[in-house]
């Protein structure tokens, strides 16, 4: 299975994978998907917000024990966010199947759909809309940088934009959700390949422009300039130094310039701020003291501000009997796995809302995530496999 999907979306430049939303990569993972639900003589569906289903069992019983992922990836991502999770669900219930394991509740592995939120700027779109944490009216208003509406994305793509909406039966459906993602950073120690989560730092993602007035780079006074440009850059620099100073994280990785010549100053700057930390109400005080910070340098350069809150998912505390449970029953002596933080927003984190969910994470030796550097030891990954496998087992054989 692995090996079906290395290639799918994997850009001969960089070697990183651009599998985003409703696009033609998209459009393959989500075949490999249905293919190996129907070889496997799983019930396959598709939801109404475009996530995929496979079935072990009535999809309308009781209960429901579900794992799985996500399909897509950030631009120029590693191979094991999201995949990993969706190949060790189908490894795992090949491994129960070899036990002879006879469940007594439904099973569903899923692939939810636009989980990174790389073409339209929100993540987790799929499960946010099965969630209703997203709605319909919002979705309907994404625009991806080429002015392409979500709803125009996936009717171009085949599936029906007006069915998009909140889940809650299914939901309602579902006993838990355990999601396995690879490790994003370096907790789990060489001789313990899988963890389980804790809880998800508080994140969200906002949109800084910057405007300023377009002229000429080699005839233009420095004092006569307006140029948004400086104003960004020391934005930049001031929310390294503020999130430094409170143990949080602030990141700009994406920015789009007008008219982006080079000789010419820009008129409009836009950057977008990643920003987490382990509470909100220090989250809350850093994107407020960064929003100042580009203000008060917007004034001395002429440059107007203006800021845009585009999501924003708040901590999640980890269904706490569900996740001890999953961390002693993959102990060994008597000691539970560990339980690990993450500043990374996933799936599982959108639907703890709704329904009991836990994550595991398998160890990543360089530490590296969203980039083609991103790894995890095979080794490393057929120990995840054969721990959900145990956990899917308890859960779903009781």
């Amino acid at each position: 299975m692995w090996a079906e999907l290395l290639p799918v979306g994997r850009s001969a430049s960089s070697g990183g994978y651009r599998r985003f939303a409703w696009n033609s990569a998209d459009a393959e993972c989500r075949a490999w998907f249905e293919e190996q639900a129907v070889g496997r003589g799983l019930s396959y569906e598709l939801d109404r917000n475009g996530n995929q289903w496979a079935w072990l069992g009535d999809p309308a019983g009781e209960g429901a024990i579900v794992t799985g992922s996500h399909l897509d990836s950030v631009p120029d991502g590693g191979a094991f966010d999201g995949p990993l999770g969706v190949v060790s669900s189908f490894a795992a219930l090949d491994e129960l199947r070899g036990r002879g394991t006879e469940f007594t509740r439904p099973l569903a592995i899923v692939n939810f759909g636009d989980e990174e939120g790389a073409r339209f700027g929100v993540a987790c779109i799929g499960s946010r809309l099965s969630a209703g944490v997203l709605g319909r009216d919002q979705a309907y208003e994404l625009r991806d940088a080429a002015g392409v509406r979500l709803p125009d994305a996936m009717e171009k793509a085949g599936y029906d934009p007006a069915a998009i909406g909140a889940d809650g039966d299914r939901l309602a459906r579902i006993g838990a959700f355990v999601e396995l993602h690879v490790e994003q950073g370096r907790y789990l120690a060489e001789d313990q390949p899988v963890g389980v989560a804790g809880a998800i730092w508080p994140h969200g993602r906002w949109r800084f422009d910057f405007h300023g007035e377009a002229n000429h780079a080699g005839t233009t006074r420095i004092e006569d300039r307006r140029d948004p440009m400086l104003t960004y850059a020391n934005t930049v620099l001031a929310a390294r130094k503020k999130a430094r100073t409170a143990g949080a994280l602030a990141t700009f990785g994406k920015v789009a310039v007008e008219p982006n010549g080079t000789n010419a100053i820009a008129s409009l700057v836009r950057g977008w701020l990643d920003s987490r930390a382990a509470d909100e109400a220090t989250l809350t005080a850093l994107v407020e003291e960064i929003e100042r910070a580009a203000y008060e340098r917007g004034d001395r350069d002429g440059v107007r501000v203006e800021l845009t809150r585009e999501s924003y998912t708040p901590v999640v505390e980890f269904d706490a009997p569900l996740r001890d449970r999953l961390a002693r029953r993959l102990g060994r002596d008597g000691a539970p796995v560990p339980i690990l933080p993450t500043g990374a927003g996933h799936d599982a984190g959108i639907l703890a809302s709704a329904i009991p969910t836990a994550m595991l994470f398998v160890r990543n030796p360089s530490g590296v995530s969203h980039s083609p550097a991103e790894h995890a030891e095979t080794a490393d990954c057929l120990a995840g496999v054969a721990a959900l496998a145990d956990v899917l087992e308890d859960l779903a054989c009781q």
